[in-house]
């Protein structure tokens, strides 16, 4: 008996891990982490930011032409409007990840939508318009989310692929993406996390400078998320 006991709360603990951080779970809120494979594109997101090396990334997408969609923290945001301003400007899609980047894990239904919301009011000032994507920090969702979403209009997003470029050298970032590069595949890297104490995001820089033109040479178009979700055939 105790076994069966055991079996079915590692079962149900098991599902609820997945509730949370799976990428495809949609129990706590409707979440995408790819979009249609009928045609060679993929989206390129970066997280945490802005930061002021966001504006040399932006140097490289425009440099092989594409154009990616950027998840800022509200309070990052804050810092660097003119950074995120200049993102928008050059036809990139911003997103919304939390004010603050804290965890939503266990957090109350009015934690998160404060969370979402004050980004949302901090993002729309800065660039004129109201994100349309929401991705969790660290992509821990909670009981509260889905509501949150609806309210302010956001649908959330995942990833196909996270790149791990906050530990991994370019190189081995590099690898990692291209093994994962398919029709629809969406990458997630980061161009600032914890800015005051590790500002440097030289790794994912150099891994983007090589990245971009093995993906172009493999034909891929790269696109922001809205865009790779409205593609024709």
């Amino acid at each position: 008996m105790w076994a069966e006991i055991g079996a079915g709360l590692a079962a149900g603990l098991g599902g609820m891990a997945y509730a949370v951080r799976g990428r495809s779970a949609r129990l706590l809120a409707p979440c995408f982490y790819r979009g249609p494979r009928h045609r060679p594109a993929l989206a390129l997101t970066f997280d945490d930011g802005p930061s002021p090396a966001t504006t040399a990334l932006l140097e490289l997408l425009e440099k092989y032409g594409a154009k990616a969609t950027f998840f800022p923290c509200g309070i990052n945001a804050e810092r660097y409007p003119r950074i995120l301003q200049a993102a928008a400007q050059a036809g990139h899609e911003i997103g919304n990840h939390g004010y603050s980047h804290a965890r939503l894990w266990l957090r109350s239904p009015q934690f998160i939508y404060q969370e979402l919301a004050a980004a949302q009011h901090v993002i729309t000032a800065i660039t004129g318009k109201a994100p349309r994507w929401f991705r969790p920090p660290y992509g821990v969702r909670w009981f509260g989310l889905r509501e949150a979403q609806r309210r302010l209009g956001l649908s959330g997003l995942m990833w196909t692929a996270l790149a791990r470029d906050w530990k991994l050298s370019a190189d081995e970032v590099v690898r990692r993406l291209v093994r994962r590069a398919s029709n629809g595949a969406i990458f997630c890297l980061h161009d600032g996390r914890e800015l005051e104490s590790r500002p440097d995001i030289t790794a994912t820089l150099r891994a983007v400078a090589a990245l971009l033109p093995m993906l172009r040479q493999r034909g891929f178009a790269l696109l922001t998320v809205s865009d790779l979700f409205s593609v024709g055939p």
